[in-house]
């Protein structure tokens, strides 16, 4: 056994199964429920929704379990330590104000984007945006952006993990058409998405980096292509996103010197 497999705790991996499993199709679930949602028994689900209610993180009624206020305190941990969200808060409200659309931050997680911040405008989703929302990274300019610049190793996992599924007709399925989108974005400075996640959207995002010049994050903006037509509105808010992106890499120590050497975004 490796040292890892050895220092792998189990009963939190499926303590964190049975919290995951309650979503917005299924707010309220009977144990069976959970227990079929995540493969575990339903002695196993049982203790674990004990421990977790007695910890505070869910409640039970009439055979129904539901999550508690308290869990809301998990993220809120994350935004204490990490000051990007802090940070970037202003920064968002002005790109909004001044854009008259959505914006956002968001970070990586594996093949994911989860959004750490956000300011919304209009609803331009069909799914309901808000912080801790994840999104398919290779289908959104936030993804693309992100992973343009990061790693080669991170990418490749992150390829290598990714069914690319055809969300919409625009969506990128292929993996070395992929690459290739991500070459272009590090070239342009920012990356561009119309409607390869969702029919209607249209998005815009650019990296933010720390005081050393990793990028840690991305700002994007998004809207529709109801209300605008997407070569007019990507040509008008792509200065405005890398802008923000720039500024809030400032704010968090990024010097003149170190942008240049990043290419300046």
């Amino acid at each position: 056994m490796s040292t890892s497999e050895r220092d792998y705790i189990r009963s939190i991996e499926r303590g964190f199964a049975v919290l995951l499993a309650f979503d917005e199709h299924n707010p309220s679930p009977s144990l069976g429920e959970l227990a079929s949602g995540t493969g575990l028994s339903r002695p196993a689900v049982r203790r674990i929704l004990l421990t977790l209610q007695r910890l505070g993180y869910v409640t039970g009624t009439d055979g129904r379990w539901s999550l508690t206020p308290r869990v809301l305190s998990i993220g809120q941990h994350y935004s204490a330590t990490h000051t990007l969200t802090d940070t970037a808060t202003p920064h968002l409200l002005a790109l909004a104000e001044t854009a008259g659309e959505s914006a956002s931050l968001g970070v990586l997680d594996g093949t994911e984007v989860v959004y750490a911040a956000r300011v919304p405008v209009r609803r331009i989703m069909s799914i309901n945006v808000s912080v801790g929302t994840r999104v398919p990274a290779y289908a959104t300019s936030m993804g693309q952006a992100l992973l343009a610049w990061t790693d080669a190793g991170t990418v490749d996992a992150a390829i290598g993990a990714t069914d690319f599924r055809a969300l919409t007709p625009r969506t990128i399925t292929d993996p070395t058409v992929f690459r290739d989108r991500l070459a272009d974005v590090r070239t342009d400075g920012y990356a561009t998405s119309i409607e390869e996640l969702e029919l209607g959207l249209v998005s815009v995002a650019a990296p933010v980096r720390d005081a050393v010049g990793r990028v840690i994050g991305v700002i994007a903006c998004s809207s529709s292509t109801g209300r605008s037509d997407p070569a007019d509105f990507l040509a008008a808010t792509a200065p405005r996103v890398v802008d923000t992106a720039k500024a809030l890499s400032r704010d968090l120590g990024l010097t003149t010197g170190q942008e240049a050497r990043a290419g300046g975004v």
